[in-house]
């Protein structure tokens, strides 16, 4: 695989509406976009409130360096109550909502298409959250080139993104259980736990799963020595009992995408 492909899929496509994470499937739709439509192009970020920081900081980053211009559109999914609910289609409401401010914005600035990052690997997980966004008219470059995550990074990198082997991540809410409604508080102790970790242990891959009284540690499989330093976690402990943990531990197993869905299915 290589940039022109991508690029070349844009060419004709007229006004397109990127919707970009801070990821780097995203970053790489965006720069193809970019580079092949010049202003026609146009990357936008929802910061839906269970987005990290992190999250928001890396999009603004991105598009700094590829020179799109960035809309960053704001709302708060904790007032969709089929969100907040957390059943197993919590992420098929979450981009159906996003899919609606997507459309708005492309209907109000005239834009012919909205595409996402989504690649042909995220097609064998369970995502709902794919088919909302199918539902609702959003195309898939990376798809329908054939760009595995594997060809999206090593392009990537060959371009020049800075986030080429950025961890993959998701929203603050994939850290609840299905079944436990997702709350404000528990997004904020989330996203503030995880950032200690990485503080703490320099790993780069984190995810806090809550499971109200406590709460269990997965990182980078990779990374999984650096974080059995008993002094740093006895300072992590204190720090997450405080944010109301009772009982933290690490996963001996290390990271593995959608394992809270198998937990609480």
């Amino acid at each position: 695989m290589n940039i022109e492909s991508l690029t070349d899929w844009f060419k004709g496509k007229g006004k397109v509406l990127v919707a970009l994470s801070g990821g780097v499937d995203s970053a790489l739709v965006a720069y193809a976009a970019y580079h092949s439509l010049g202003n026609l192009a146009t990357a936008v970020t929802a910061d839906y409130k269970t987005l990290s920081q992190e999250e928001l900081e890396s999009a603004k980053k991105i598009c700094n360096e590829i020179g799109i211009k960035h809309t960053i559109i704001e709302y708060s999914e904790l007032e969709n109550s089929e969100f907040v609910k957390n059943d197993q289609n919590r992420c098929f409401h979450c981009r159906t909502e996003l899919a609606t401010h997507l459309l708005d914005l492309s209907n109000k600035e005239k834009f012919d298409l909205i595409v996402d990052g989504t690649n042909v690997d995220d097609l064998s997980e369970y995502r709902p959250g794919i088919v909302a966004l199918r539902n609702n008219g959003v195309l898939s470059p990376l798809v329908e080139v054939g760009f595995t995550k594997s060809d999206v990074r090593n392009v990537a990198e060959k371009v020049g993104l800075s986030v080429f082997d950025r961890p993959s991540n998701s929203c603050l809410a994939s850290r609840i259980p299905w079944g436990n409604a997702v709350t404000s508080e528990k997004l904020i102790r989330i996203e503030k736990s995880e950032i200690m970790v990485k503080q703490l242990f320099g790993v780069r891959q984190v995810r806090v799963r809550d499971f109200g009284d406590s709460a269990n540690i997965e990182v980078g499989k990779n990374e999984l020595d650096k974080v059995k330093d008993e002094t740093k976690f006895l300072v992590l402990k204190k720090f997450m009992t405080e944010l109301g943990f009772e009982t933290i531990t690490i996963d001996p197993d290390g990271y593995s995408p959608g394992k809270l869905n198998v937990i609480a299915d």
